[in-house]
């Protein structure tokens, strides 16, 4: 009770008419030596005694004064000081696994970007491209990236397209690879859009991969599904990064199979989101022609380019059709197919063409494929009921 007994004596000696500077005095005296819990007890004391309007405003003011300076001039004890540690090393792990529990919850594909992003670093270094800072977009596009030197599809692997083949070698190719040649002329630039349109199986996806590795292009198999996002405005930003990403990397070639469920005719039932990914794709392909040196092409495929937009046929000058093979192209085709595979010498592949009118690549290979898994069943069961 000594401990808050000076301040009451204060109050009660000035009820007495003590000089003021001795109130403040004596106030002083007893608050330097009274400890923090002290002064709380003091301060409630001080409310329910008489004359407390004479100290209030001191009071009040020194107590927390008083209560400041002890509480942050006492040096910490080693204990105190481990346990501060500890409790702050406890609250910041709880809420970094909070925060990463709480994002993990709210956008459920985070652990796919992650695995797309390490996938990415993984092709950047097999191509070579080194001090070439990718953002996040970048990162999610770059993993769809093919090496031109991993792919091992040549115009010697497709047949009966000779003239298919001439013609992008002349308008494709060659400005790229002879680039010199060219630099000096807007009208012999490679073309910023090629349009392969045709029956399905008949080698469109085929030519853009040989295109690419005959260039010597990096090849982005672009996915309609990459650009697509819950959040808005996620998708421009991914468009954006298409482009940004090819620029950085070319010579390149942003190949979309099945363009025309991309880029179809656009309509008032269009969603908002995918209208605005679209015209953002657009403007951004248009950039492509005001940079006469930038080696980047658009190369689409379809076998309905009806459905094409006006404005992307538009930015599509090169076109090629590609056409069910006719006879002597299924011919060619046929001995490309079995060209390393036991035939017997009494085939006619000729003949065997002359059979399969209307039937696309993909449709000879299959007929190939089963007429050897025909002969692989016969001479089993023929060596099973011998046993």
């Amino acid at each position: 009770m000594m401990l808050v007994s000076p301040s009451l004596t204060v109050q009660r000696e000035n009820q007495n008419g003590l000089p003021k500077n001795q109130v403040h005095s004596q106030l002083s005296e007893g608050l330097k030596y009274t400890p923090c819990c002290c002064m709380h007890m003091q301060l409630l004391l001080c409310v329910r005694c008489d004359g407390i309007a004479a100290v209030t405003a001191l009071h009040c003011r020194l107590t927390i004064k008083m209560v400041h300076a002890e509480a942050f001039s006492r040096p910490l004890s080693r204990n105190e000081v481990v346990g501060l540690i500890f409790r702050l090393t406890i609250f910041g792990a709880v809420t970094y696994f909070t925060i990463k529990w709480m994002v993990d919850a709210i956008d459920p594909t985070r652990k796919q970007k992650v695995e797309a992003q390490k996938q990415a670093e993984k092709l950047m270094k097999q191509i070579g491209v080194k001090n070439v800072k990718l953002s996040e977009y970048e990162m999610s596009i770059a993993a769809h990236l093919v090496d031109p030197l991993n792919m091992h599809v040549t115009w010697s692997d497709i047949a009966g397209l000779d003239d298919v083949i001439t013609d992008l070698k002349d308008t494709v190719i060659l400005p790229i690879k002879k680039k010199h040649l060219f630099e000096n002329s807007r009208l012999l630039q490679p073309p910023k859009g090629v349009l392969l349109y045709g029956p399905p199986g008949c080698g469109k996806t085929l030519i853009a991969k040989a295109t690419a590795k005959e260039a010597g292009c990096r090849f982005i198999n672009l996915q309609p599904s990459t650009l697509t996002d819950k959040w808005y405005g996620e998708s421009q930003k991914l468009a954006a990064a298409v482009f940004s990403l090819a620029i950085k990397l070319q010579p390149s070639i942003i190949f979309i199979d099945e363009i025309d469920s991309f880029l179809r005719n656009r309509s008032s039932s269009d969603h908002e989101a995918t209208a605005m990914m679209k015209a953002q794709f657009m403007s951004l392909w248009d950039g492509l022609d005001t940079d006469h040196s930038c080696q980047v092409i658009v190369m689409g495929a379809t076998n309905r380019p009806q459905d094409l937009d006006s404005a992307i046929m538009r930015r599509m000058p090169t076109r090629f059709h590609i056409n069910q093979p006719a006879l002597k192209q299924r011919e060619a085709i046929l001995k490309l197919i079995l060209k390393n595979e036991n035939v017997d010498r009494h085939v006619d592949l000729l003949e065997v063409a002359q059979e399969t009118d209307g039937f696309s690549g993909s449709d000879l290979k299959e007929m190939c494929r089963d007429a050897a898994l025909l002969c692989v069943r016969e001479y089993v069961n023929s060596t099973s009921e011998e046993r």
